[in-house]
């Protein structure tokens, strides 16, 4: 095990697995649209949780000193976490993440993370590439067929992509805006797993010459600034039902400067939820090579936007 993590792993039957982790909620005052978001208790309760989840991405954190140690510095270079989440996490409710070792040659392998309680939070792939595997999310995003009609989506199309570029980077104390209100700097005081890569006192001793934006991170990284999309109506209240992110060229460092393209490549629908799929590409401005990607999948819960049942109604939807 490199000592750049403080991570204890243990072995069994070809499963390894760290330690047990309690994950801080740090979206408690996130705003969009007007309107506090899912991360609040009382918005998550009016809704039917039980409090506020933590973040979903926050959970990747946990897996990457298992990832590491299996896949050495590639991991950071090259890898691919692919995640469905299952339940939510509310503060003080402990996490373990768990992946299963590879068989030799192969590039891919199943990870989870589990409470205490032994409840499942999430499951997928990890990967590594450049040419990455068929992930978790490609194949379940390639089996879900696409709705007829949706209502909080109605002005949301499989291909809309942002009318430009943007340019985009992240430095330790960039204030991320209403939809991230914390820094990168704050994060990696509370973070589950510290890597000494990620931070700034060590940052000359990597091995990109430059701090590395940490997997949990690259999420808010592409979401902080408007994303040039068509997007649900409002007021409404979404969260993440799955997030992919994939390093072709990675690592992407901290203070350097990257561009940004988005498209919708998928549209969904369950009981409670309308969802949309955004892929963005993460370029470098140099050469406008992609460094990286991110699959998201935003649900919308149909309870939080008032006028679903009469809209419904207009557009005749059974």
């Amino acid at each position: 095990m490199s000592n750049i993590w403080k991570t204890e792993i243990i072995e069994i039957s070809g499963v390894l697995q760290g330690p047990a982790k309690m994950p801080f909620q740090m979206l408690a005052k996130q705003e969009y649209d007007g309107h506090l978001s899912i991360h609040d208790d009382q918005q998550a309760q009016n809704l039917g949780f039980q409090g506020a989840p933590i973040e979903g991405p926050t959970h990747f954190s946990q897996f990457d000193p298992i990832l590491h140690s299996i896949w050495g510095n590639r991991w950071f270079e090259v890898g691919c976490i692919s995640a469905h989440f299952k339940n939510v996490v509310l503060e003080g409710e402990s996490v373990i993440a768990f992946v299963r070792r590879p068989i030799p040659q192969e590039n891919i392998t199943r990870i989870w993370a589990l409470k205490n309680s032994g409840e499942l939070v999430l499951e997928g792939t990890a990967s590594l590439g450049p040419t990455h595997p068929k992930t978790e999310l490609e194949k379940l995003l390639d089996s879900r067929s696409t709705p007829e009609k949706l209502i909080i989506l109605e002005n949301v199309t499989i291909g809309d992509r942002s009318s430009k570029s943007d340019r985009v980077k992240m430095g330790f104390r960039s204030h991320l805006g209403k939809n991230y209100p914390f820094t990168l700097a704050q994060k990696l005081k509370k973070i589950t797993e510290l890597c000494d890569w990620y931070c700034e006192a060590t940052s000359e001793k990597t091995p990109w010459g430059a701090p590395i934006i940490p997997f949990e991170m690259v999420n808010p990284f592409v979401r902080h600034t408007p994303d040039g999309l068509p997007s649900a109506k409002g007021p409404s209240i979404g969260l993440f039902a799955d997030l992919e992110v994939k390093m072709i060229n990675g690592p992407l460092l901290v203070d350097q400067e990257y561009l940004l393209d988005r498209e919708v490549v998928g549209l969904g629908e369950s009981r409670r939820t309308e969802s949309m799929w955004i892929k963005t590409n993460i370029r470098s401005i140099q050469t406008e090579e992609v460094i990286a990607t991110t699959l998201l999948n935003t649900a919308t819960l149909k309870d939080s936007y008032e006028p679903y049942e009469s809209e419904a109604k207009r557009i005749k939807k059974n």
